[in-house]
């Protein structure tokens, strides 16, 4: 099972209609560790680290979403760091 990191910009309807806590709770599910914030121009970052199988599914889940959430783009950036373990709302 490989392991990998990526980091996802979500760009859209993504702040104020609960993504980050769906996010943390799919990626929970998951078994992945890592966070999600909101930045400052609207968007939505994830940084997660888990097994790819986990992380391809994360993924899916980002491009659709909370119910409110209107997902416009996924931007998606492997990265070499590891978050810590846990998976955490900033």
């Amino acid at each position: 099972m490989h392991t990998s990191c990526v980091r996802c910009i979500v760009s859209g309807r993504v702040q104020g209609v609960w993504f980050r806590a769906g996010a943390r709770e799919q990626a929970e599910a998951l078994g992945l560790q890592g966070h999600a914030r909101n930045l400052p121009d609207g968007r939505v970052e994830v940084l997660a680290a888990g097994p790819d199988d986990a992380l391809e599914q994360l993924v899916v889940w980002l491009w659709q979403g909370t119910p409110r959430a209107r997902v416009e783009a996924v931007e998606q950036t492997v990265m070499q760091e590891v978050p810590p373990s846990g998976f955490r709302i900033l």
